[in-house]
């Protein structure tokens, strides 16, 4: 694979910002000069993720994964170091540059990559196709326009689609772009026989006679399609009754990771604008149209903990606007305990006029004031649930009240918050008009029998030992911090350090001997640009070294905390020789040790060693 030019990687790092190149991840908040948010590489509900824009790196204090811009798209997005400079320099428009000229041939694409280009190709075909002064294009355009009522600028906006009864041509088009025939087999655009030769004829368009809407992920890429059944969808077509149609999952699209406009709303989510939750995407689409910029929608299928872990990295407060019907309902039931679960402030959106009131009609009716009306009428969990579960609340009887506080507490039991499950209960207590401390008692016996949204309590480790001393990292590690951050103590170090006094089994160790040996030569390359090298050598090694370059030490005087590391790695060296002569001394009768003369000689010289002042301004 060619290599990218050094220079060229350099230029990326001083042009992007790492905070622009985080924020289409994670939604960051200013602390001081620094930012943090929701760490995207585990779960967790209090911020602990840290990006530090001055050095170009980011940390995570919980999970401890660190690196720099490159890093983070290669961690989140699954690529390799020349695709993630790749897919950094099309997004902010820096020119990537190779060692012999050229880029990389198809062939040496990654699979992912390909499919998310074949993607977007596809999807401004099937747009052009929505565009196009012929049958198709004309008829489409009146289905969108007149018949779904939407406009022509929120078309042009989410770049709908459209395919004929014949697929339109993708196959064609796509073939002329050269991709691979393993990125046409699993793009899920087409149904192939596995053994059947690529040709153009066996290409068999998966959407016909559909209107296309593009599903992108949270990073704005298209990676499936949502298919709208109209009249021209042909008779032949496999899946002719099914009113959507989605694309299979691929190497690129998992229908239970990723939420519909999610790319958009979470920029708009916010205090005081709660993300809002509708079932379809046409439901999504309604809502960004009158100006309700928040709204969200899976894929077809039921909510998933990893939809909302990601909606949670961004903003913790949802609003659940489903059909008011009763899979409306059972859906909003299901989705409760999980959203809870998950950390997210949930209320929901109903409308006490029309029970069963559609968003897509509430919306086109009545615009943005139609959202203004049920969010006043917005109920909150226990509100919801106590309604849905117990239409009739404290008029029904004890048999009926008690069926529905199992399901109840199955709610309750999700918040991980105990002054949530309190207020939980009690709101349930005024719903179904029974004692606060009877439907505690019951919680709690409920509680011990176990439930599936019970959170799991994991005994808490041991803590570690006390430190014995101020300072509990090693020299090497010291060292190699001080090197990074005071460049001037490198060459002087070098000079006046024994490699044989570093214990490069350790990772800190095996860097310091390595950039030790650089500065001696006069070729280091700067702490800023060590990832342009090869002296990096594992993953660990960079993490190691982001997370070290991520803090700036407080210390007043570099070359005192220089000699004291180099003391304490100087005391460890030769007292452990020390130890060793007199196990040799105490065991005469040995053939294999030096002559007692040697050893005593060699004891003195250490000990004068030992007492000798180190100075490391002397080496400089």
């Amino acid at each position: 694979m060619p290599l990218v030019k050094p220079t060229c990687v350099r230029d990326l790092r001083a042009r992007v910002n790492i905070v622009d190149v985080i924020s289409r991840s994670v939604t960051l908040k200013k602390a001081g000069s620094r930012f943090k948010g929701l760490c995207p590489f585990h779960q967790e509900k209090s911020p602990s993720f840290h990006v530090n824009p001055d050095m170009g790196v980011y940390k995570c204090f919980g999970c401890g994964k660190s690196g720099d811009l490159i890093t983070f798209v290669r961690e989140t997005e699954g690529l390799n170091f020349i695709e993630s400079v790749e897919a950094l320099g099309q997004r902010f428009n820096v020119p990537i540059e190779y060692e012999n000229g050229a880029g990389p041939s198809r062939e040496e694409r990654s699979l992912r990559q390909e499919i998310f280009e074949l993607h977007e190709i596809t999807a401004q075909h099937y747009h052009e196709c929505f565009r196009a002064a012929n049958d198709v294009g004309n008829w489409m355009r009146d289905y969108w326009e007149n018949h779904r009522r939407f406009t022509p600028e929120l078309a042009e906006e989410f770049k709908i689609g459209a395919v004929g009864a014949d697929g339109s041509g993708l196959g064609g088009v796509l073939m002329k772009h050269g991709f691979s025939e393993a990125a046409l087999r699993q793009c899920g655009l087409f149904f192939i026989y596995e053994d059947a030769a690529l040709t153009l004829h066996s290409l068999r368009p998966r959407f016909r006679g559909r209107l296309m809407i593009p599903i992108r992920d949270h990073q704005g890429r298209v990676v499936a399609f949502t298919a709208r059944q109209t009249e021209l969808t042909p008779d032949n077509d496999p899946a002719k009754d099914a009113k959507y149609v989605n694309s299979p999952e691929t190497p690129i699209f998992v229908k239970g990771n990723l939420l519909f406009n999610l790319d958009r709303a979470r920029t708009a989510a916010g205090e005081g604008h709660p993300f809002v939750m509708v079932e379809g995407q046409l439901d999504a689409l309604r809502c960004w149209s009158v100006g309700l910029k928040t709204a969200i929608a899976p894929q077809g299928t039921a909510i998933t903990e990893t939809q909302l872990a990601l909606l949670r990295r961004y903003h913790n407060q949802v609003e659940c606007f489903f059909d008011g019907d009763g899979a409306g309902q059972k859906a909003a039931l299901r989705f409760l305990p999980m959203a809870l679960k998950a950390g997210m402030e949930v209320r929901f959106l109903t409308s006490k006029g029309d029970a069963k009131l559609d968003p897509d009609l509430l919306f086109l009716e009545r615009g943005l004031a139609g959202y203004d009306d049920v969010k006043a009428a917005s109920q909150t969990a226990m509100e919801f649930a106590g309604h849905a579960l117990l239409p009739d609340g404290r008029k029904s009887s004890a048999e009926r009240k008690a069926a529905a506080v199992q399901p109840l507490f199955e709610i309750i039991i999700a918040a991980e918050s105990e002054v949530a499950r309190s207020e939980f209960i009690n709101e349930a207590s005024r719903r179904l008009g029974l004692s606060a401390l009877a439907l505690t008692r019951d919680f709690e016996q409920f509680r011990q029998r176990g439930s599936r949204y019970a959170p799991v309590h994991r005994e808490e480790p041991a803590p570690p030992p006390a430190p014995t001393g101020p300072q509990t990292i090693s020299p090497e590690h010291h060292l190699l911090l001080l090197c990074l951050h005071f460049e001037q103590l490198g060459k002087p170090i070098s000079h006046i350090l024994p490699h044989d006094w570093v214990d490069a089994a350790e990772p800190a160790g095996a860097l310091l001997n390595r950039f030790l040996a650089e500065f001696e030569h006069d070729a280091w390359p700067g702490a800023a640009h060590l990832s342009e090298t090869d002296l990096l050598e594992t993953e660990a090694e960079k993490t190691l070294v982001a997370s070290l370059l991520f803090d700036a030490p407080s210390i007043e005087d570099p070359f005192k905390a220089a000699e004291e590391g180099l003391q304490k790695l100087r005391d460890r060296t030769l007292r452990l020789r020390l130890r060793q002569i007199e196990l040799a001394l105490s065991n005469p009768a040995s053939d294999i040790q030096p002559d007692a003369f040697s050893l005593l000689k060699s004891r003195s010289e250490l000990q004068r060693q030992l007492r000798q002042p180190l100075r490391l301004a002397e080496a400089v």
